[in-house]
């Protein structure tokens, strides 16, 4: 089943990239992103990351991101740490918060994107994000939530094919809205 706006999140219990346990619950209070991607070594997830990574101070710094990849961790490991994430990347190997939050699976999805995102999907490879080693499905289309202080989602982006994601700019004016600057008083 999709979750939609106004939903509660499904509480997320998985292994970080450093081998740590996480869970989304400790986030209650705090505005942020959920993230699914696809496998460890896709050259657009590792670019998203790359970018999140970047410009991560743009947000505020209340606002956070959990990164999911649909990998082992010792993959994830292999092929994400490099970006020193100042957010949570953690592995779903087997995808029980995939099936749980309604990840779609498309190869029409894949085909479209290697199309109409080859340049975007040639600057993930120039940059070093080469899918050498695929473990997780090839088919997993990436989807975000941002989901605001109270665990309620606030927008649902299921992307369309393999690099579909939500724009950073409407990330970057969630995470900037005022209601989400400073801790709820009287809450």
């Amino acid at each position: 089943m999709r979750l939609k706006k106004d939903m509660e999140i499904i509480n997320i219990i998985l292994p970080a990239i450093d081998g740590a346990g996480f869970e989304t619950e400790t986030l209650k209070g705090r505005p942020f992103m959920l993230s699914f991607l696809r496998f460890a070594s896709c050259p657009f997830c590792n670019l998203r990351i790359h970018e999140l990574t970047k410009r991560f101070d743009e947000f505020g710094k209340d606002f956070t991101i959990v990164a999911i990849f649909d990998s082992p961790l010792d993959n994830l490991q292999r092929h994400a740490a490099k970006h020193l994430a100042p957010f949570p990347i953690l592995t779903d190997e087997t995808n029980k918060y995939y099936k749980r939050y309604g990840i779609e699976h498309s190869v029409s999805g894949v085909f479209r994107g290697m199309v109409m995102r080859m340049p975007t999907m040639l600057k993930g490879i120039f940059k070093g994000y080469i899918p050498t080693t695929i473990k997780g499905s090839m088919t997993t289309m990436p989807a975000d939530f941002l989901v605001r202080r109270d665990g309620i989602v606030d927008m649902a982006y299921y992307g369309r094919d393999e690099g579909d994601h939500l724009p950073f700019e409407a990330v970057k004016a969630f995470s900037l809205q005022r209601r989400y600057q400073s801790p709820i008083v009287g809450a």
